[in-house]
C-alpha cells in the first residue's frame, strides 16, 4: 500500500510543479507596442473627427461654402482611414520569436 500512495504522491507533485510553472508563464496578448499602437491609432481618428467638425451657417436660412472645405472633404477622411488601419494593425502585429 505505501508503494502505491508514494507513486501518486510523486504523480501529484509533478502535477503540481506543471501547473506552477504553467501559471508563472502568463503572459498577456498585448504588449507594451501594441497598446502604443492603438494609442497612435486613436489620436488619427480623434484627429479626423476634430477636422470634420465646423462648416455649418450661423442663420440656418443661408448657405455656407465652408462645408465643401478640402480639410473636410479630403484631410479629415485620409486621417479616419489611416487611423483605422493602424488600428488593425496594431491589434493583429505580434513581435517575431525566431529561435535560432
Amino acid at each position: 500500500m505505501k508503494v502505491i500512495n508514494t507513486i501518486n504522491t510523486e504523480k501529484k507533485d509533478k502535477k503540481n510543479i506543471l501547473n506552477a510553472s504553467e501559471k508563472s508563464s502568463f503572459s498577456f496578448i498585448f504588449t507594451r507596442t501594441n497598446y502604443i499602437l492603438m494609442i497612435v491609432g486613436l489620436l488619427f481618428i480623434a484627429l479626423g473627427y476634430i477636422l470634420m467638425i465646423g462648416g455649418g451657417s450661423e442663420d440656418p436660412a443661408q448657405f455656407s461654402d465652408k462645408i465643401f472645405d478640402t480639410q473636410r472633404l479630403v484631410v479629415s477622411p485620409i486621417l479616419l482611414v489611416i487611423g483605422f488601419i493602424i488600428e488593425i494593425f496594431a491589434i493583429m502585429y505580434r513581435k517575431s520569436d525566431k529561435q535560432n
